[in-house]
């Protein structure tokens, strides 16, 4: 994954690095957006911390309306080909006017933001009734924290085994730049909303670096893991893959 020559390792930690390569698991993903969307993608999108866009390039093919956020805009601006359709700000706080939205993506986003319960509000204010949140973050019981931890003033990053298994108080220690969620916390975080949740569940990746490196095992090993997507041990995937609604008034 290319790296920012801006990029301290506390921006990193705290904001997550996008990747710049399309592969087999933004493929994938996309797909699922698409599903997910339908003909909301003809219409107003917009996509909640954005990175370099790799998705709002796809929504803008067919989309009426495509609009971006990035906290950090020099990433966005090096590496942004739709950078006059993005908007520099915080999720927490969206510049934008109520029920304004067709379709927000937020894809692996939440678990940075400062205040996750605000950030929700402000998408389902800002979404259209009818309109459609598509929402990927990551899974707490995923056997492997992927934003690495932080240990004696020091990042450390990496997919680091079991961390996420930590009593909340010790686990936030060492990771304290990235929260992690159960179904239960994302439950809590739409209660009392005008909302529907049409879809969950949790998926797992591509594993596309390790086909990179071992291809047979690689994709033995993505077959077999996506495979348990449809059996109670989906508890254990990478990440939470939820579609929200809005509700009509």
């Amino acid at each position: 994954m290319p790296a920012f020559s801006h990029d301290t390792p506390e921006k990193a930690a705290e904001l997550g690095v996008p990747s710049l390569v399309w592969r087999a698991g933004q493929e994938r993903r996309w797909r699922m957006i698409e599903k997910a969307a339908g003909e909301r993608l003809n219409g107003s999108v917009f996509e909640d911390g954005s990175g370099v866009g790799v998705y709002l390039q796809r929504m803008a093919v067919t989309a009426k309306q495509a609009v971006g956020l990035e906290v950090e805009f020099a990433r966005a601006h090096d590496s942004h080909k739709l950078i006059d359709q993005m908007v520099c700000g915080t999720g927490e706080g969206l510049p934008f006017r109520s029920d304004a939205f067709d379709l927000i993506l937020s894809h692996e986003v939440l678990e940075h933001v400062q205040d996750d319960q605000k950030y929700i509000t402000e998408i389902i204010r800002t979404l259209k009734p009818g309109g459609r949140l598509v929402l990927f973050c990551p899974n707490r019981g995923y056997p492997f924290e992927t934003h690495g931890i932080y240990w004696r003033n020091k990042y450390y990053f990496g997919n680091k085994p079991l961390i996420n298994y930590l009593p909340r108080s010790l686990r936030d220690k060492l990771a304290p730049h990235v929260n992690v969620y159960t179904r239960r916390d994302l439950k809590k975080l739409f209660a009392g909303l005008p909302v529907q949740v049409v879809e969950r569940k949790t998926i797992f990746g591509a594993y596309d670096n390790i086909i990179a490196r071992l291809p047979h095992f690689g994709k033995y090993l993505r077959a077999a893991l996506q495979a348990l997507e449809k059996t109670p041990l989906q508890v254990l995937g990478l990440s939470h893959f939820w579609i929200v609604e809005k509700l009509t008034q």
